[in-house]
């Protein structure tokens, strides 16, 4: 009687934290631009040009900057929401893991998701004065000579 009273809790314990289990405690979001750019996130992960795709930390919420030279910035902000299939797995821990596996889930995040993702922008091209549009870049200039003052 102990021994399988030993058995069924060891059991339980070893199937606890289902969507740690199941999900994991990251994932992958994939990060897209038009045109393809320059991405870093405020927790410092980067993407030399897009379109790309890293392994973020369940729990983790940040902004993904977008950059290009000629084009506007863009930042979005990522965030974190109870996905369902991580509500069923955290549900799952009252039948087997019970508050142990609860804890562990809520600790690692693995019941969370990311959004949006993918992440994806379309940066606009930085507006340039009719005044200036089709012109030719101005030729470099010499030194500035001054004129000779009068002499009286």
């Amino acid at each position: 009687m102990r021994i399988s009273l030993l058995a069924v809790l060891a059991g339980s314990l070893s199937l606890g934290a289902c969507a740690t289990v199941t999900r994991g405690t990251t994932e992958q979001i994939t990060f897209d631009s038009e045109p393809p750019a320059a991405m870093r996130t405020s927790t410092g992960l980067t993407c030399p040009t897009t379109p790309c795709t890293l392994q973020v930390d369940r729990k983790s919420e940040f902004v993904a900057s977008f950059s290009k030279d000629g084009y506007a910035p863009q930042d979005v902000m990522v965030q974190t929401r109870v996905a369902g299939s991580g509500a069923a797995g955290f549900a799952g821990n009252i039948l087997v893991g019970g508050i142990i596996g609860m804890g562990v889930d809520a600790a690692t995040g693995s019941t969370l998701e990311h959004y949006p993702n993918p992440v994806t922008v379309s940066l606009a091209p930085l507006a340039v004065s009719s005044k200036y549009r089709g012109r030719k870049p101005a030729a470099p200039r010499g030194p500035v000579r001054e004129a000779t003052p009068p002499v009286s």
